[in-house]
């Protein structure tokens, strides 16, 4: 395991485990886009708790290493499907937001495949 794979997976899961606080907790900003979006809302706390679950599978893979290998795989499926809801709801604008967050969890899963 490299710093670097540390350090990316680190910033991976805390920018995850931010982004599922923020749908778990309802902030504004949050709220706004998903009824933007028009995602039900029965679903916000399951996918609030996909993505902290996500979070802490990635720290857990930093020593149990395909726990983290399924926590990676788990969030960019669900990044994945967060940026083809946004085309659906045409708020293309929209669309580099799941990939900012999807991009640190690729690197982290890029940097553990290396080492």
């Amino acid at each position: 395991m490299s710093v670097a794979h540390t350090v990316v997976t680190v910033l991976a899961a805390l920018m995850a485990g931010y982004s599922g606080y923020a749908v778990l907790f309802r902030a504004e900003w949050v709220v706004q886009a998903l009824t933007e979006y028009r995602v039900p809302q029965s679903w916000w706390t399951r996918l609030g708790a996909l993505k902290a679950a996500g979070a802490v599978g990635l720290l857990v893979g930093l020593f149990v290493p395909v726990v983290g290998v399924l926590a990676g795989i788990g969030l960019v499926l669900y990044f994945t499907g967060a940026v083809i809801t946004v085309i659906r709801a045409r708020s293309y604008g929209h669309i580099p937001f799941p990939l900012v967050y999807m991009a640190p969890v690729v690197g982290a899963m890029v940097l553990g495949a290396a080492a």
